[in-house]
């Protein structure tokens, strides 16, 4: 198998892991707060990554000047792009949110060719576009509800968007030098630190609020957790650096547009949910864009990876 092919296996791995994850933050959010959920989210997501850690075929050493190498990364994604998001929703809707989270493809088609001189052709812009139009499409027909725009909102949503594709550009260039375990585990720490500190803040600021364990006791909400930390960040965060270290960055955005339509499927198939025409309509588009924009022919500079780092112990050159 070629590492083009495992990076496409790996791409579209995570995409479906991060899109049923929507199932448990519905469970989760039922039970605590966005902060209290990131914050354990984030914790259980460490702790896995730290048990990998201890196996001998996880270890690595970073010194601190790795540290702040990565740190940038850790900063896009999990903490601005999380933390954008949510005050965005805040403002804004779902729907709207979704529309402009679509354009995450364009918006990492650009960077990419700015900073990592990625080789694009007009049919590969041509089909990029094509899927964003697919959600976009899906979103409109779905009943887009206007009537309490909020700039605010937007302007928060599209920062989080833009965090993305700047994550997707920077790692890619971070794996020339650092495996795809070594900077999930970096972007997880800071997440885990994050978040809990936000949280336990929050808590403290108001102490009338239930506390900060209490929706641990809930069953349900343990399990969402559970899934969300190792599977939702945990895996498709490595997943996600991995592919992108065996395909170009602008090919690896067009399939969040693809976890979109996995979602809706999801919502069908798992929550009884209504399949309208514009669904199919929508499907065949982001289809086409995903497929035609990762299979249309293009020159590109080739990146060179470390053989397999992410399972054999590693040092990094001071």
């Amino acid at each position: 198998m070629t590492d083009q092919s495992k990076g496409y296996i790996a791409a579209l791995t995570g995409t479906l892991l991060i899109a049923f994850s929507f199932l448990f933050v519905k469970i989760a959010l039922s039970s605590a707060s966005p902060l209290d959920t990131l914050a354990h989210r984030f914790t259980i997501t460490f702790l896995g990554a730290t048990l990998l850690l201890v196996h001998k075929k996880f270890r690595f050493r970073v010194s601190g000047k790795d540290i702040l190498r990565i740190l940038p990364l850790a900063v896009l994604y999990p903490t601005m792009f999380f933390a954008f998001q949510a005050f965005g929703l805040m403002y804004t809707t779902s729907s709207e949110a979704g529309i402009i989270h679509a354009t995450v493809p364009i918006f990492t088609l650009v960077l990419a060719t700015i900073f990592l001189k990625e080789r694009t052709t007009i049919l590969q812009r041509i089909f990029t576009v094509f899927s964003v139009t697919g959600v976009v499409y899906i979103f409109m027909m779905s009943g887009l509800n206007v009537a309490n725009y909020s700039m605010t909102g937007v302007i928060f949503i599209l920062i989080s968007a833009i965090t993305n594709s700047m994550y997707s550009v920077l790692s890619r260039k971070l794996v020339k030098n650092y495996s795809p375990f070594q900077l999930t585990y970096v972007i997880t720490a800071l997440g885990f630190i994050t978040f809990n500190v936000i949280s336990i803040s929050d808590h403290l600021i108001h102490p009338e609020a239930a506390g900060y364990l209490a929706p641990l006791m809930n069953s349900d909400y343990l399990f969402a957790i559970l899934y969300l930390g190792i599977f939702s960040s945990l895996f498709s965060a490595f997943l996600s650096t991995y592919s992108v270290s065996k395909i170009e960055a602008t090919k690896m955005s067009v399939f969040g547009n693809l976890g979109t339509l996995i979602t809706i499927i999801a919502g069908v198939l798992i929550l009884n949910e209504s399949l309208q025409i514009h669904h199919f309509i929508g499907a065949v588009i982001i289809l086409i864009g995903v497929i035609g924009t990762n299979f249309s022919k293009a020159k590109k500079a080739k990146i060179t990876t470390p053989q397999e780092p992410s399972i054999l112990p590693v040092k990094i050159a001071r």
